[in-house]
């Protein structure tokens, strides 16, 4: 009964997520408050519903209920619990639940807690959020319903994609989703911002929680996706410019445009029109990445290979969603009021080229991902775009981005000097001539000059940061007490600004250390062998066999020395699942503050004397991902910022005047 609860749960969401999108907006083009309000109660109970639908399929999962086909195709009795849970959303129907279940709590959370909105714009919100919902339930009912029975039931399941089967995998899809989904927000103030033709500091100001929640959660979510790929597939990398991972990493740049636009409307009341669409852009975006994921044209570790068909119902609801909001910024966007007017060296200025750089690096990384897509489809030959291309398209697009964050936060609103801002800049610079040169003298030489450049630039990220803090507090220039008191009265989106700036610098720094520096040995080898990698000794000291719950494994044990000092003992295996007949790679990592020592035991040889080992040594690679995390707490510190709290009282900020006295913006 279980099931069948889940799936007229989800029935149940799509007729309330019509009730929640069609009355809602008549209503607030007639001013009529009973038709508006019915988006309130109608958001609140189509997340109450999907929950529900969710839960009903967990619990099939939980206790291998094989007259389901999803648990059939996905899961095992002698699957460990916790990926039982998770594969929940390890398959494709799963996934989408989870897709809608993000969603509608978005949705739910401005129906609840939007108390500062005008009525009229929270209707349109709830409304837009609403046909959003109606498309995927469609979607879900129509092409891909979870909750389909199988008579007679097998007696087990098929289990989960081994690959899967990793503790990495079982939270990185929850906070990618959240950020893909929680751009559709953006999407939907935008959407009701032209529709009622008015977009003003208010509006980006309820705008941007929500861009900085999903911002965060992505950033997250692609930390971690990139976490286990380098752990669990074995070849010793942390990113591939996989068009799945290229899927994910476009709307956390045009997300990232789209915060800084955000504070240029807050600030100045200015570049409306390209703050709008760029919600409409990173929505889309997501969207586009979700058709990757589940169209089938994609081969890759991260996509759902699943029935072309499908791919073809979200290509639809792309063109729906994408063309339609065009076709209306095409329509209201003229009409909106331009904004206050600024030198190009100024605040404005700076966010303005931000937009520019991020905007071209996204358009990059969309040519790269599906140029070859399309010459494939169109029977026009197959084309290989690699980390090649990427580098030497997106990297000089990158290293202005960074410099100029830097700079931004010193210059002034309106107008500024650049040569004062870059005088104040002074001990970032030194900084940044110390990095290079320790880098030189260790490295005999450096290495690559673009290592050089990496290690500039982390260094003028991290340290430009930390000095501009600095000094806004006046740290050094005043006493420490009333810095300690300019400090914790800053806003705190200052502070997350300089968290997730100097982050920045800390994964620059480890994604140069480990691409300039990274030594690899990969040779067969039998007990008793031993190789030398980057000044440490790996001894192959036995191999056995283990009993998974699930799986058997070759476990290998080697001794890593230096000089004679011991090390690490690392464990990798070679696991074998016999019921979905894969074998996979569990990497073993010994990992310090400065480099990580990696070891994958491979495929025996012919002969089953020997196995082909791979050894890495990665320095500085740990940071990628401790700026990574970085990152996303700078995102969670900044939407803790009194201006974005749930309920705050409205300020009249187009003027930055307060009952007719002059109010300074606070800083950012």
């Amino acid at each position: 009964m279980i099931p069948e609860l889940g799936h007229y749960a989800l029935v149940l969401a799509l007729f309330v997520a019509l009730v929640q999108s069609v009355p809602p907006l008549v209503g607030a083009a007639t001013r009529n408050a009973a038709w508006m309000n019915v988006a309130v109660p109608a958001a609140v109970a189509q997340m109450l519903l999907v929950l529900i639908a969710y839960g009903a399929l967990t619990w099939a999962h939980v206790v291998s209920d094989f007259s389901v086909l999803n648990v059939v195709q996905n899961s095992h009795s002698a699957k460990p619990m916790l990926y039982k849970v998770s594969g929940v959303w390890g398959n494709h129907e799963g996934s989408m639940i989870l897709w809608i279940v993000m969603l509608t709590i978005f949705g739910a959370a401005v129906a609840m807690f939007g108390r500062n909105l005008p009525p009229t714009l929270k209707a349109r919100v709830l409304a837009v959020q609403g046909l959003i919902g109606v498309g995927f339930l469609l979607f879900i009912l129509i092409t891909s319903n979870p909750f389909i029975r199988v008579f007679p039931a097998p007696l087990d399941g098929n289990d989960l994609n081994p690959l899967l089967q990793d503790p990495g995998l079982a939270f990185h899809p929850p906070f990618l989703y959240a950020g893909y989904v929680g751009f559709s927000m953006a999407f939907s103030f935008a959407v009701a911002a032209l529709i009622e033709g008015r977009v003003d500091p208010a509006w980006a100001r309820w705008v941007r929680p929500w861009t900085l929640a999903a911002w965060s959660t992505l950033t997250m979510g692609i930390a971690m996706g990139s976490w286990w790929a380098y752990y669990e597939l074995g070849w010793g990398g942390w990113w591939y410019w996989d068009p799945v991972e290229n899927a994910s990493f476009m709307p956390w740049l045009a997300g990232t445009a789209l915060l800084h636009s955000a504070i240029v409307v807050e600030k100045r009341d200015a570049l409306k029109s390209w703050t709008i669409l760029l919600s409409i852009v990173t929505f889309s975006l997501s969207l586009m990445g979700t058709f990757l994921v589940r169209s089938g044209i994609l081969t890759s570790v991260h996509a759902f290979a699943v029935d072309p068909k499908r791919g073809i119902f979200i290509l639809v609801l792309l063109a729906v969603a994408t063309g339609g909001s065009l076709l209306l910024y095409s329509l209201r966007a003229p009409s909106l009021k331009a904004g206050g007017l600024f030198a190009p060296i100024s605040r404005e200025g700076a966010l303005v080229l931000n937009n520019l750089l991020l905007s071209t690096a996204t358009a990059t990384v969309f040519i790269g991902t599906l140029y070859p897509l399309f010459l494939d489809i169109m029977k026009l030959g197959k084309v290989s775009v690699g980390a090649p291309f990427f580098n030497a398209t997106f990297v000089p697009v990158a290293i202005p981005v960074v410099i100029a964050m830097v700079v931004g936060p010193y210059l002034s609103w309106k107008r500024a000097d650049l040569g004062a801002a870059l005088t104040r800049l002074w001990v970032a610079g030194v900084a940044v001539v110390i990095a290079v040169a320790v880098t030189a003298y260790v490295k005999a030489g450096g290495g690559p000059l673009m290592a050089l450049v990496g290690i500039a630039l982390a260094a003028w990220a991290f340290v430009g940061s930390l000095v501009e803090f600095a000094d806004r507090i006046a740290l050094f220039r005043t006493s420490f007490r009333n810095s300690w008191n300019r400090a914790v009265h800053l806003p705190r989106s200052t502070w997350g600004m300089t968290i997730a700036h100097a982050s920045i610098g800390l994964s620059i720094l480890g994604m140069t250390g480990t691409s300039a520096w990274q030594t690899e040995s990969i040779t067969a080898m039998k007990p008793g062998d031993q190789t030398s990698v980057a000044g440490y000794e790996f001894h192959f000291d036995s191999v056995g066999l283990v009993n998974g719950p699930n799986f058997k494994a070759e476990r290998g044990i080697f001794t890593v020395t230096k000089d004679g000092r011991p090390i690490a003992t690392l464990e990798p295996e070679r696991r074998s699942y016999s019921t979905t007949r894969m074998t996979t790679t569990e990497s073993a990592i010994h990992t310090t503050v400065f480099s990580d020592l990696y070891v994958a035991l491979g495929d025996p040889t012919q002969n089953g004397t020997a196995w082909i080992v791979r050894i890495y040594h990665h320095p500085l690679v740990p940071w990628i991902w401790i700026g990574g995390v970085g990152m996303m707490l700078g995102g969670l510190v900044s939407l803790t910022d009194r201006r974005f709290r749930i309920g705050a009282p409205e300020r009249r900020r187009a003027t930055g005047k307060t009952g007719g006295k002059s109010a300074p913006l606070p800083a950012e």
